[in-house]
């Protein structure tokens, strides 16, 4: 019964029917309760950009305009990375001006990571998803870096990349003897020099999601933009004083013509594998991580005189898995020292 105006109850006259519920904040139980998203479509992550993705749908033709993304806010703040395969819903039609949400991130199946320097515990995700990663080491002008190679081998084998090394700029020197130093690996090399024809390079590519990283000045901008004749990646002369200037600053992906995809990464000036240990890198070999774990505890496995009971020894020099000591301990050399290449 409606209440008439300027009548009034005691107390005691109160029942539930009286409860009036302020409308607005804390209205609504609050939930954990999040969208499954089951309509979600997916593809791969090709672009990123002040919290902006770029996406290609599987099964879609690609034109060289992905969908536009945001993360959505039940994702938090879970990183997205170039070559992430990502479920997306909303507006997936790739008109201008529209724009979908990133719902779902699966898990990835290899990750290419480094730190600012080898005291920075904050990873950064430079690649998700590659299958290869193809370092490109100029042979000449600039002359070649041992030390960056060996860091780009360590953070591949960690990451469940197959490294592949790309010498360029082989017109202007012979590669044979720098090639030599990392045979014992079992690490692909492909040659190109400037003019060459890139048979050598598009056939270890082919069909694969690789990765291209390399410092300033080898040539890996001019090498993508043959690849991918459309990429149209910004290059830059190499100074005086043999150091390149940086030209790549976004991770960007691009699809082959014929059947795979290149990533091609910003220049690195150090490569920080702080999240990485000997152990860690001994392990990714068969025949020596069997050997190490005979090794005394806090063993680092770089032989006399720091550990003299290092189990690596054991093996003969001149046998392949001595040899393939003697490489391994360059890139455990290579760990220890990080520095800025140009």
């Amino acid at each position: 019964m409606a209440r008439r105006s300027g009548y009034s109850r005691s107390r005691s006259q109160w029942d539930e029917s009286d409860v009036r519920v302020r409308p607005g904040k804390g209205s609504r139980p609050r939930t954990k309760d999040r969208p499954t998203h089951d309509n979600a479509v997916f593809g791969m992550v090709v672009t990123k950009d002040r919290g902006r993705w770029g996406v290609v749908l599987d099964g879609r033709e690609y034109e060289g305009n992905p969908i536009v993304c945001m993360r959505a806010r039940e994702m938090g703040r879970t990183p997205v990375e170039v070559g992430d395969r990502v479920g997306i819903v909303g507006d997936t039609s790739g008109r201008p001006g529209s724009l979908a949400r990133i719902v779902k991130l699966d898990e990835r199946t290899s990750v290419l990571r480094r730190t600012a320097d080898d005291t920075d515990p904050f990873e950064r995700i430079v690649v998700a998803n590659a299958s290869q990663l193809l370092i490109v080491c100029a042979v000449a002008d600039p002359p070649p870096r041992a030390g960056f190679v060996e860091r780009a081998l360590v953070a591949a084998f960690v990451g469940n990349l197959q490294p592949i090394i790309c010498l360029t700029k082989s017109d202007l020197a012979d590669p044979t003897e720098f090639a030599a130093e990392f045979s014992s690996l079992n690490v692909p090399v492909v040659i190109c020099g400037m003019n060459d024809p890139l048979d050598a390079v598009m056939k270890v590519i082919d069909g694969h999601i690789t990765a291209l990283i390399g410092h300033s000045g080898v040539g890996k901008s001019t090498l993508v933009n043959r690849i991918v004749p459309h990429a149209q990646r910004e290059t830059g002369e190499v100074s005086g004083v043999g150091k390149g200037r940086h030209t790549s600053t976004q991770a960007v992906a691009l699809r082959l013509e014929d059947n795979g995809w290149i990533i091609d990464t910003p220049g690195i000036r150090s490569f920080g594998l702080a999240h990485v240990d000997a152990d860690t890198v001994v392990g990714v070999f068969d025949d020596l991580r069997e050997a190490v774990e005979e090794c005394p505890r806090g063993c680092t496995h770089m032989g006399p005189p720091a550990d003299p009971e290092c189990q690596l020894d054991s093996f003969e020099a001149d046998s392949p898995t001595g040899r393939r000591v003697q490489a391994v301990r360059k890139l455990l050399a290579a760990l220890r020292t990080n520095i800025e290449w140009d």
